[in-house]
């Protein structure tokens, strides 16, 4: 079924669409944490790169990064319709992160990035070791 605005319409209405966050791997997360009685973290914690949780005494700020909107190979998914826009957006994402781990671990901070499959799929090392040692 063909669109029933231009493009530059819909390209409006979509730049109109704010993000509300990564809710299902946030909730998930914090029930992880809750399960192991993990305290200390905060979200919405005012840092540069904006971490989904920070550990501000332990100095460590976590990432749930999406999958599709990192990077990661886990679904190879690519929309068909403006493929070169989705692959550009996908690379300064991925630019960015680095951007943002190479300044916080600069400044002190330990990085944690976990993709959102991982947490979906309980497939938590990484996490397990960085809660164990906090």
């Amino acid at each position: 079924m063909p669109d029933t605005f231009s493009d530059q319409d819909r390209s409006n209405i979509m730049r109109a669409v704010k993000s509300r966050g990564n809710r299902s791997t946030e909730m998930r997360l914090i029930q992880i944490f809750k399960e192991r009685k993990i305290t200390g973290w905060r979200r919405g914690y005012p840092l540069f790169g904006h971490p989904d949780f920070v550990f501000p005494k332990q100095r460590v700020a976590l990432f749930a990064d999406g999958c599709f909107w990192h990077g990661h190979n886990c679904r190879n998914i690519t929309p068909r319709d403006h493929s070169d826009y989705w692959q550009k957006k996908i690379a300064r994402n991925k630019k960015r992160d680095k951007a943002v781990t190479t300044s916080l671990t600069q400044t002190g901070w330990k990085v944690v990035r976990i993709w959102e499959c991982d947490i979906k799929k309980q497939k938590i090392a990484k996490l397990e070791n960085l809660l164990q040692n906090l």
